[in-house]
Parts: structure tokens; C-alpha cells; sequence
């Protein structure tokens, strides 16, 4: 059985709608925090248990009978996110798992100004001394294009701090690619890095929102410390951010700047664009 955390959430509900085609829903399970949110997938056969990252005998339990399970990383911003993934870890492995996989991040490492990555590194860490089998999806940025854009279509321009080459993966594309890897014959061990062909920039944003729009949408570069104190004069809290800006200072010391042609063998064709992405967010 595969048991698929965070599944009423956008990046895993992706993989078990992918997974729905390829498997019987016998086979399928979602541990989730609270199970009326997932009713829908219970209508489809899929077995739906409860579980919490800060609850281990309720992992224990909803983990019972796995063959494989999915962590999503934890979002919770209050707690020990690290300690949260090794009690997930070590729940999967006391409930007698074969393989644990763990929706990472590309560029994951210790030695990184964005400190998330560091999260994954130590849970990547924590799963390779466990004693089972491993798959770290060390996925492309992902999200909220409005975070990452901004008002663009009000102010015809993306107006945020330099950045650099990195991966803006649609999450439907992750999630199909998580589901190939779990009914593979050939499982993957270790850490697969699930990018775009090629990476983008936020010019190359600004360049694809000009063609779909018919407008010039520039970009602009501001000031780090200019940056944050906008953000901190629209009410964002100033460690908040610092915290975003993180982000684009790791982009521009190059820590996102490789691609891997992994995703597109997964999913046996091009991933979305960020043309494509683009288009489906403005549709929303």
C-alpha cells in the first residue's frame, strides 16, 4: 500500500489523482490531519486515515500496512519543523515501511542564505541514517505566483530584488512525477532532482506576461533593503521579508542555476511552462 501525507493539499492531492490512474484505490491511503477534508477521496475508494506530524502514535497507526509513504514537508511555521519530518520518519519506519519518500527542494544543502533548504538537508540526513529505503523529490520552486510576481497586472511591472537562474515548477507537474516514482519497478534511491529543462528568471517572467497580456510588462530591480522596507510599509512583518528576500539571494549566487532532464522522463513529456503557468493562474 501507498500511504500519501498531505493529500488534501495541492502538491499531494496531485499525486493521488495521479496515482488513482495507475493503481487501484485499494491500494492508496492518505494520512491527514483531518479526514472530513478528504471525503472526497474517500468517495473514490481511497482509504483515509488520520495522522499528525506531532502526534507519532497516530503515524504509527495511519502508516500501518504501508509498502511506501510520502511525506509532504511540514508548513507549520510554529513548530520544530525538522523534529516534526524525524518523528514522521520514524513512524514510517517502525510501522514497518519499505521506503519513505520526502517532497524536498532543489538546491537543499546546509550552505544555502535560504534557510528552508537547511530544513531539508538535515531531514535528507535524517532519512539517509534511518535504515530504509529513500527518494528525496528535491522539487523546483513552486507556489503562489502572486508572492513571487506581485501586482504585475495592475502596475505593469515585476518590480522586485536581482535575482538568478532558478526552476518554477507547476505543482500538478510535481505531483504527477511523485506518482510515477511510487509505481516505478525501478524505484529511485536518494535524492531526485525535479526541475525544469531550463531555469528561468524573473525577466524571463516579465517576457512571457508581455506576450500573453500584449502589453510591455517590465521588470525592475530594487534594492534589497529598498525591497524591504516596501514590503515592511505594506504591513508585512520585517522578518517575513528578510526571510522572502533570502530566497532571491540564493537565486543570484547560484544556488538553483542547474536543471536535471528528470521530470521530463517522468513525465514522458515537456513540463509546463511558465508561459503555461502564467496563462492557468490569470485564468483562475
Amino acid at each position: 500500500m501507498i500511504i500519501v501525507t498531505g493529500a488534501t493539499g495541492v502538491l499531494n492531492g496531485a499525486t493521488v489523482e495521479h496515482l488513482l490512474k495507475r493503481i487501484p484505490s485499494s491500494r492508496i491511503a492518505a494520512s491527514v490531519r483531518d479526514p472530513r477534508r478528504a471525503q472526497h477521496l474517500a468517495d473514490q475508494g481511497v482509504r483515509v486515515r488520520q495522522g499528525a506530524y506531532d502526534d507519532p502514535d497516530s503515524l504509527r497507526e495511519s502508516f500501518a500496512g504501508a509498502e511506501q509513504v510520502l511525506l509532504v514537508s511540514s508548513s507549520d511555521i510554529t513548530a520544530n519543523v525538522v523534529a516534526q519530518h524525524r518523528t514522521a520518519i520514524d513512524a514510517a519506519v517502525e510501522a514497518g515501511a519499505e521506503r519513505v519518500l520526502y517532497t524536498s527542494a532543489h538546491g537543499t544543502g546546509f550552505d544555502t542564505p535560504y534557510p528552508p533548504l537547511a530544513i531539508h538537508a538535515a531531514t535528507e540526513q535524517h532519512l539517509a541514517s534511518s535504515g530504509i529505503a529513500w527518494t528525496a523529490l528535491r522539487n523546483g520552486f513552486y507556489g503562489d505566483l502572486n508572492q513571487l510576481l506581485g501586482p504585475w497586472r495592475e502596475t505593469g511591472t515585476i518590480a522586485k530584488p536581482a535575482d538568478g537562474p532558478f526552476s518554477w515548477v507547476d505543482r500538478r507537474d510535481a505531483g504527477e512525477a511523485a506518482a510515477a516514482i511510487l509505481t516505478d519497478e525501478s524505484p529511485l534511491d536518494g535524492p531526485v532532482n525535479l526541475t525544469l529543462p531550463k531555469p528561468v528568471t524573473l525577466a524571463d517572467f516579465a517576457s512571457a506576461a508581455s506576450k500573453l497580456t500584449g502589453r510591455r510588462i517590465e521588470r525592475i530591480v530594487v534594492g534589497d533593503e529598498e525591497w524591504v522596507a516596501g514590503e515592511i510599509s505594506n504591513g508585512v512583518p520585517e522578518q517575513a521579508a528578510r526571510f522572502a528576500l533570502s530566497m532571491f539571494q540564493a537565486t543570484r549566487s547560484g544556488h538553483f542555476s542547474e536543471s536535471d532532464p528528470a521530470l521530463v522522463r517522468l513525465l514522458e513529456r515537456e513540463p509546463r511552462s511558465i508561459a503555461q503557468q502564467l496563462a492557468d493562474h490569470m485564468l483562475a
